[in-house]
């Protein structure tokens, strides 16, 4: 679990840099300030999430903590998939919520499983 947490910090603190260097200083303050930084954030937290987790089953933060995202074939699971895994996980409730198994909500609906890369 704490390997997990690690690994979504890392990706949130990437996103964050992201969405500065997109938006710019003016666009988006660092640390957020308000409801429309954090959107902002957030949006460019599910799209980099997705796109790395879809097309390669490691987003940096898995990759640096020895994590992979695959499907029951042992794949990456697409970006579909990953995207639907990325939205229910920036609402929390979906993470928090788990399986005996370590499997949050958001896993078991995009049919993903986190495992030791």
């Amino acid at each position: 679990m704490g390997r997990r947490l690690v690994a979504l910090l890392i990706d949130w603190v990437i996103a964050s840099f992201s969405a500065v260097a997109l938006f710019g200083w003016t666009g988006v303050r660092f640390p957020p300030d308000g409801i429309r930084d954090q959107l902002i954030i957030n949006g460019v937290f599910v799209v980099e999430v997705a796109i790395l987790v879809g097309l390669t089953g490691f987003s940096i933060g898995k990759r640096i903590m020895g994590l992979r995202l695959i499907n029951p074939d042992g794949r990456p699971i697409g970006v579909l998939r990953a995207l639907l895994r990325t939205v229910l996980l920036s609402l929390v409730i979906p993470a928090i919520v788990m399986t005996d198994d370590k499997r949050g909500l958001h896993d078991l609906a995009a049919g993903s499983k986190v495992v030791k890369a």
